[in-house]
């Protein structure tokens, strides 16, 4: 793992209205490291998890990913930004239903803009490593709910983004589906030294994380 930390956020704090959900979090990640944040609904993980991935605004609070401040990026640089550098993996998939596994996890890379061959060479490449290079051409739903999960994963890796963000990603899988998506973050650490942070409820994903961290009530205990 490098010195500098991938990700570094301090003092985030955040209310909706007069509801105070984040309470001046702070917390680092190193590369390659594979996080979990646990806790109870309500207490602020998904909300810290957006904000984090840029996907929501904190209401004060610095945040550093890569060494860019996160919070001095608005509009298009803030969204080209999460497209180049962040990769995002939720419960329920996203998948694009008129397009292939292949194209779905094309598309953040032309977004990027690309070259069209490179990014499918890359996509196949992700695709055949998730152990789906027989369902390139299969739409989402003619797959299986573990197999659109990893179409998902892919996706999110496309453009080798400095984090993963994955919240409650097992939490429409089946135990084996959500066993085999555990396995798979760990074996895409190894293989790619890829960054992890994991929101969720499932106690064996988060025990075998490399570290666990409680929120509660606004604060990671």
């Amino acid at each position: 793992m490098e010195n500098a930390p991938i990700l570094q956020a301090s003092g985030i704090y955040k209310k909706y209205g007069d509801l105070p959900i984040l309470k001046g979090v702070s917390l680092t990640l190193q590369a390659g490291e594979v996080a979990a944040i646990v806790g109870a609904s309500g207490a602020g993980k998904s909300t810290l998890l957006h904000i984090l991935g840029g996907l929501d605004q904190a209401d004060s609070g610095q945040i550093q990913i890569a060494g860019t401040p996160l919070q001095q990026l608005k509009g298009k640089a803030l969204a080209h930004f999460r497209n180049q550098r962040l990769g995002f993996v939720f419960q329920f998939h996203h998948l694009l239903p008129e397009f292939s596994a292949l194209e779905n996890v094309c598309i953040p890379g032309w977004i990027a803009g690309r070259p069209r061959k490179q990014v499918e060479q890359e996509a196949t490449a992700l695709l055949t490593m998730l152990g789906l290079s027989d369902r390139l051409d299969h739409k989402p739903s003619q797959l299986s709910g573990g197999e659109q999960q990893r179409v998902a994963v892919g996706r999110a890796l496309i453009n080798k983004p400095s984090i993963v963000f994955a919240d409650e990603p097992t939490g429409n899988l089946d135990s084996q589906h959500a066993h085999e998506l555990h396995q798979l973050f760990f074996d895409l650490r190894g293989q790619l030294g890829q960054t992890f942070l994991i929101v969720t409820h499932n106690e064996e994903m988060a025990a075998q994380c490399d570290r666990r961290l409680m929120m509660k009530d606004g604060v990671i205990l």
